[in-house]
């Protein structure tokens, strides 16, 4: 592959996996609407200059009543609850579980497709769907399978609740035919509205200390808005996908390292062997799928 397939993949991963110790240490600082508030009209706004560095400003003008509608319906998806649910985790969780239990998003987009988009599962790929949620099971109880006791329940359904999200808006997006970067700016352009409107709605806007002011900013750069351009072009400049595709699971493990470095969070071994199997079975099921 190209050496600019390598650096824009490469770089997308590595910006990924800084965003789990950024979510957990700034909600040391904001609380989770601000967070949000601060990260989605940072990325509505680095979407727009993205547009127009491309010269896509003038596809605004053509959308349509119905592709709005679309948009707004992305938008409620993601930003506005996917992030909400996602960062309402981090406030609960240790970083390292609610980074593990969200990856479970691949398992829940193939159960999803099958009745949003008709899609058949085998018996390999049931299989595989198991050994990840073997993997969830093991991370929510930290280890303790003989009495299956969940360490905190409520943060592990919000963690799992937002790769439902995540699939649910993955699918829809895939019927999407649009320009990426105008479906992109133009969903997070309503999903910032309607954080706005919920802030304003509760306790109004609060300036945050630098830190989290410093925080927000850095999640709608690089979790949110340039980072997954950089994903897209490391696809468009692959030709074979998968290729490209599977570096994204260097992603969670490189997050532990950082939030081992900056959060201080000691690693639990249930939360690298769920890990593991969670990513072996998504792998797996991928590999039954193509064959």
């Amino acid at each position: 592959m190209p050496g600019r397939v390598w650096l824009y993949a490469l770089s997308a991963v590595l910006l990924w996996s800084t965003v789990a110790s950024v979510f957990k240490l700034t909600l040391r600082h904001v609380d989770v609407l601000h967070l949000l508030l601060i990260s989605s009209w940072t990325a509505f706004l680095v979407l727009f200059i993205v547009l127009a560095a491309q010269g896509k400003v003038s596809l605004l003008r053509r959308v349509s009543g119905r592709e709005l509608l679309c948009s707004a319906t992305l938008g409620a998806l993601n930003p506005f609850l996917y992030y909400l649910v996602l960062f309402k985790a981090y406030s609960l969780l240790p970083a390292q579980e609610a980074l593990a239990l969200n990856y479970t998003w691949p398992v829940v987009l193939v159960l999803l497709s099958l009745p949003l988009l008709g899609q058949r599962i085998g018996a390999g790929s049931l299989a595989a769907i198991l050994v990840s949620f073997s993997g969830v099971i093991m991370i929510a109880t930290r280890g303790d399978l003989a009495s299956l006791g969940v360490s905190h329940p409520l943060g592990s359904s919000l963690a799992l609740g937002s790769s439902l999200i995540w699939a649910l808006f993955w699918i829809f997006n895939l019927r999407d035919r649009r320009d990426p970067a105008l479906k992109l700016f133009l969903s997070f352009g309503f999903g910032s509205v309607f954080i706005l409107a919920t802030v304003l709605l509760g306790e109004g806007i609060r300036l945050p200390a630098w830190p989290g002011l410093l925080g927000g900013v850095y999640s709608g750069l690089f979790e949110m808005g340039l980072t997954f351009l950089l994903w897209l072009k490391a696809l468009e400049l692959a030709g074979a996908t998968a290729r490209v595709s599977n570096l994204v699971f260097l992603s969670p493990f490189l997050s532990l390292v950082f939030i081992r470095m900056l959060v201080g969070e000691t690693i639990l071994p249930s939360t690298l062997a769920g890990l593991a199997l969670i990513i072996c079975g998504i792998l797996l099921q991928q590999r039954l799928g193509r064959s």
